[in-house]
């Protein structure tokens, strides 16, 4: 097990991983970094030859499980993830296998040994398992998000959310009338259990509604601005990376509505 492929959009955490791969495995060979989904979605439909890939849950222009929708990975995958309570559960019902940031040496030696013993058919088990784990976690999407205000507990649905926004740890939702409250969830617990067809991360800071996008502006560096129904507390710009799977986003779900 030499040749690995790392996805993972933080430099920081793709340095550790390489180091921690070099000290557990000498003659590894990372043979391909990646950044994005889409990036991810164009290299693996291509033939690929490598025995392992490390997998962040959360990427620049959105979850990995959204590479699945397009490609077929036969590699075994090791997810990488910096929480959660949601997806981690997740995991540990369907076997999937994951290393929890910040990494541990021993974690990852644990990881690939795991993977090095499994047998032919344990390793086409594993990938239904993940398949199946993948499915489940898209498809529990919610439809009433609770938020706390003063001392109420107050349904918001999701038909009435405009966006999300995170500043200095807090995420705060804005809805179309634009009331404001408090969330405490992460914009990548958000994320997970979000419906994809209505909501996109848009960037590190905001996760935006379909029925908010207003119009868009081509901005600097071939990047897209979005202005939504309502004010937004900083400008949503869309990097030149992440301009193509926004645009089939929008596409796709206006032709769906």
């Amino acid at each position: 097990m030499k040749r690995v492929i790392i996805v993972e959009d933080e430099t920081a955490a793709q340095l550790i991983l390489r180091s921690m791969l070099t000290s557990v495995m000498p003659d590894v060979e990372v043979v391909e970094v990646l950044e994005s989904v889409e990036e991810s979605v164009d290299y693996f439909s291509k033939e690929v030859d490598a025995d392992v890939v490390f997998m962040d849950i959360h990427l620049a222009d959105g979850d990995s499980f959204r590479i699945f929708q397009s490609v077929d990975i036969n590699i075994p995958i090791i997810f990488t993830t910096a929480y959660d309570e949601y997806a981690l559960e997740a995991f540990k019902v369907n076997s999937v296998d994951y290393l929890l940031k910040p990494f541990k040496e021993e974690d990852l030696r644990r990881a690939l040994d795991k993977l090095q013993r499994l047998t032919s058919s344990e390793r086409e088990s594993a990938k239904q398992q993940r398949n199946e784990m993948v499915q489940s976690v898209q498809g529990d999407s919610v439809q009433t998000l609770l938020v706390r205000y003063k001392d109420k507990i107050i349904p918001i649905k999701r038909e009435e959310i405009a966006f999300f926004y995170t500043s200095e740890d807090q995420v705060t939702l804005t809805t179309l009338d634009e009331r404001r409250y408090p969330v405490d969830k992460t914009l990548e617990a958000l994320s997970q259990q979000l419906s994809g067809d209505e909501f996109y991360r848009a960037n590190r800071q905001f996760i935006v509604s379909r029925r908010a996008v207003k119009d868009i502006v081509v901005w600097f560096g071939s990047r897209l601005a979005l202005n939504l129904e309502v004010e937004t507390p900083e400008r949503i710009i869309i990097s030149k990376a992440r301009v193509s799977d926004f645009k089939q986003w929008l596409q796709s779900v206006h032709r769906a509505s």
